[in-house]
Order: C-alpha cells, then structure tokens, then sequence
C-alpha cells in the first residue's frame, strides 16, 4: 500500500514547481532581444529602416527596461509579484506576437509592450528568489542568469535557422515564433499566480531612501554599464561581423556562441562571488576580458581566432550579468530592500544601457562604419571596472531618511 504524500513532501514539490516556474520565466526575458539583431539587416532593407532608425528600435525596449522598472515595487506590494509577474509575461508574449505583422509600427509598439514585461520580470525575480530560496540564493542565482542567458542564445542561434527553413525567408514570423516560449511559462506560471495571497511587506522596508546611497549607486552603475555592452552585442555585434565579410548565419552562430558561453560564466559566477571576501577584482578581471574580446572581434583576424574571442567575451559578459544581479542580492538585507535596490539598480541602470546601442547606430551612420565603436567600447570597459571596484565592497546599502 502506497503511503499518503506527507506535508513535507508537498512542500517540497511545491518548491521545485516554483523554482522550475523562475527559470521558465527567465528564459524569457532575452529572446526579445537576441532574436532581433540577428535579422536586423533584413529588417532594414525590407522596411527601409535607416541605422539610426534601427538603433532606436534596437535601444527602445532597453530603454523601456528602465521606465517601467521604477514603478514594479510599488505594484508588488499593492497586487503581489506573483500577479505581477504574471502580467509581465502577458506582456512578453503580446509583444513578441505583434512582430509577426511585419510593419514598422508593429516592431516599434512590440518593443514597448515586451519591454515593460521584461523590466517587471527583472525587479521581481531576484527578491522572489531571496524570499523563497534564502539558503540557496546563489545557486539559485545562477539557475536564473543561466536562464536568462539560455534564452539569449537560443534566439541568436535560431532565428535565422527557423527564417530560412521554416518560413521561407521571412522575418516576421520567426520573431513571432518566440511566442511559444512565454506560453509554456505562462500555462506553468498561471495556475500559481492566481493562487498566491500578498505577502506583508515590512514596514521598515518603506523608510527612507536609496538614491543617497553611494553603494547603491555603484551597484546600479555597475548594472547599467555592463548591461550597455550586453546589448550592443545583442543588438549590433552580428551587424557588426556581417560588414567585415562574415556570413549571416556564421555571423549569428558567433553571437550565439558568445552568449552560449555566458551560460557557463553565469552558472558559477554568484557561488563564487558569494565565497570571496569582496567582489573587487573579480569586476576589474570580468571587464577585462570584455575588453580585450572586443577589440579581438571588431580588430582580429578572421577565422578560427573569431570563435576564441567570442568565447572569452560570452565568459565575460555572463560573469558581468551574474554578479550584477548577484550584488543586488548580496548589498541588500531583506526581499522588500532587495526588491528597491533591484528597481533602482535596473531602473536607473537600463536607462542608461539604452545609450549603449542608441550611440553604435548613431556612430554609424556618422562615419559609415562599425569600428568607429571600438572607443565607445573602451570607455564603457574602464567605467565598467570602476563602478565594479565600488559595488565590490563588503557592505550592505544603508537607506537615507529625508
């Protein structure tokens, strides 16, 4: 006779359904992205788009990451970030449906609608993650960049496979496809969102402010500064290789493999950060390799070096997202701080990533050329590392009162 499921037990399903729930939902908050740059070109010589243009669309839903970042708190406390988590993916799939139109406005408007989800997405995840797995936040941590960085990759790597074999050349609906990843999380997710009652937010969690803290701002520097040269990659990096004589699907082989390699650096980078006793010099470590992979891809020869560079820039740019998302965790003492600092981090730290690929479009079109970048590039790798060395520090944000 089969013994009945004991408490325990329940609990324990339900703790793996939700941890399984996370990931899924992660997964989700790149393809937007990714799936993008890599028929950008196509995009640009169907629709007329000009590289300005292109840049824009490219930047507006970065853009949008901050916006709408800023407010997610203050709705996780009135709905509950389950709900609100729920909404997000609405979103995501709403915005990535509406590009199968194939117009101008329609990229632009889905633009604006999943990059509200995944910016709700992004604030609420890593305070979800230090409420429900306080003993194991860096490993889940990891699971969740790993994620993120999986959905990337995915959609660099197989946009343009799915564009040409499974429909016949055309854009629209292999950026549309990704629809079918945000409803597998949805028909996981729904059932628990709906289930789900508020949790109490402390009230000491309301008190004072953030923005007088210079650790906090170094936190969010270091995430918006990486994040800036994450989406140059996403967004102009398979451009980029297309004009020195690399073949489109090569092209975005390369970028997926890049972001591929992220999943690895993304894995282990918060179980080792959490073992350091500061996070210094593994930020300094972290945006040189950025740097020298960079200039490896847009200098270097051809060939077999492309796949080592693309390589060491994927270790470094995971490694960079990961303890990002892990400082946010580690700076801060409790879900409702995590969740603030998390907004603030990726409020104000998105709205200046936005900058990075609007600048690459607009370098462009002023001099004709990609490797006019190479200086933007640098200039973002050295801020990188000094609001690394900052955010690195062994402290937790202490709140400012007014």
């Amino acid at each position: 006779m089969t013994a009945p499921h004991t408490p325990s037990t329940a609990t324990r399903s339900t703790h793996w359904l939700l941890a399984l729930s996370l990931i899924l939902i992660a997964c989700n908050l790149r393809p937007v992205f990714g799936s993008l740059s890599v028929v950008l070109p196509e995009i640009m010589r169907d629709t007329g788009l000009s590289a300005t243009g292109a840049s824009v669309l490219t930047t507006l839903p970065i853009l949008c990451l901050g916006v709408f970042s800023l407010p997610t708190p203050g709705l996780s406390r009135r709905f509950g970030a389950e709900r609100v988590l729920l909404l997000a993916l609405l979103l995501i799939a709403g915005g990535t449906l509406l590009r199968a139109v194939g117009s101008i406005a329609a990229l632009f408007a889905s633009a604006v609608l999943a990059g509200a989800g995944i910016a709700m997405g992004n604030v609420l995840l890593p305070g979800l993650i230090k409420r429900s797995f306080a003993t194991r936040a860096a490993l889940m941590m990891g699971l969740y960049t790993l994620a993120v960085c999986a959905g990337a990759s995915s959609a660099a790597a197989f946009t343009v496979p799915m564009e040409m074999h499974w429909f016949g050349g055309a854009w629209a609906p292999a950026l549309a496809a990704w629809t079918g990843l945000a409803l597998l999380a949805l028909l996981v997710w729904t059932p628990q969102a709906l289930r789900a009652a508020p949790v109490k937010t402390d009230a000491a969690a309301h008190a004072g402010s953030l923005l007088r803290s210079a650790l906090a701002w170094q936190v969010t520097l270091f995430m918006g500064l990486q994040s800036a040269l994450a989406y140059i990659v996403m967004g102009w990096l398979a451009p980029i290789l297309r004009e020195r004589g690399i073949a489109s699907e090569t092209a975005g082989y390369l970028v997926a493999a890049s972001i591929l390699m992220q999943l690895v650096a993304s894995l282990f980078t918060p179980p080792l950060a959490a073992r350091l006793p500061n996070q210094r010099g593994f930020a300094l470590a972290l945006s040189a390799m950025i740097l020298a992979a960079f200039l490896g891809l847009l200098w270097g020869p051809l060939g077999a070096p492309m796949w080592a560079w693309a390589v060491l820039l994927g270790l470094g740019q995971g490694g960079s997202f990961a303890l990002a998302l892990s400082l946010i965790v580690m700076r801060s003492g409790n879900m409702q701080t995590t969740a603030r600092l998390s907004a603030m981090a990726q409020g104000w730290g998105y709205a200046l990533a936005a900058w990075g690929p609007l600048l690459v479009g607009v370098l462009r079109s002023m001099t004709g050329s990609y490797l006019s970048s190479v200086w933007l590039v640098v200039l973002l790798c050295i801020a990188t590392a000094i609001a690394g060395w900052g955010a690195g520090r062994n402290l937790q944000v202490q709140t400012s009162y007014s």
